[in-house]
């Protein structure tokens, strides 16, 4: 590690105390998924907390994965799911297209605004999710997909769930090699 930091210890930008990771453990199942997603989603802020903006747009050779990315990338996965899939919008993907599908990758590099422009569009997107999560009558609330076909609101909370995940193991890996910051 080459900060000297311990993985096992809280990421060093933490300003404050960690608040993450203490959702319900036991009871109402919209609760505990909701919870664990809202954790991953601040897992995601957290890796990129204290970032300059050139920083943010940094890759890792050969790769155009960046942290700048990953916030694009996700504020178009919580459009898809929650706007287009579930609430049934007509919304296009604000930083990928199906000419470009890597377009919130490639193009954050260069564009001027790109790390307050995701970081709004994230936070809209988390916002509109949260709220659709709240008032939907119960998980069963399906959606039709062109990739899965009929989706409910439970499968697309474990499935976020997961994309978080994943990608927050991305950001750990590009922060350490950005600046050597290391942590849960």
């Amino acid at each position: 590690m080459t900060n000297g930091s311990s993985r096992a210890g809280i990421f060093p930008v933490s300003a404050g105390p960690d608040h993450r990771f203490t959702g319900p453990a036991t009871g109402d199942e919209r609760r505990v998924l909701a919870a664990f997603l809202a954790d991953q989603r601040a897992t995601l802020e957290l890796k990129c907390a204290g970032m300059g903006e050139e920083l943010c747009r940094q890759a890792v050779e050969p790769s155009t994965l960046s942290l700048l990315g990953l916030v694009r990338h996700l504020a178009d996965v919580e459009s898809r799911w929650f706007r287009k899939v579930l609430a049934g919008q007509d919304v296009e993907p604000r930083f990928s297209s199906a000419a470009d599908p890597d377009g919130a990758f490639g193009t954050a590099l260069r564009v001027p605004g790109a790390v307050e422009e995701a970081w709004a569009a994230w936070r809209a997107e988390v916002a509109f999710a949260e709220r659709f999560v709240a008032e939907a009558p119960h998980l069963d609330v399906e959606g039709d997909d062109a990739w899965r076909g009929t989706v409910s609101l439970r499968w697309v909370l474990v499935h976020m769930v997961e994309e978080y995940a994943r990608h927050n193991g991305h950001a750990d890996l590009l922060r350490e090699r950005i600046d050597g910051a290391v942590g849960i």
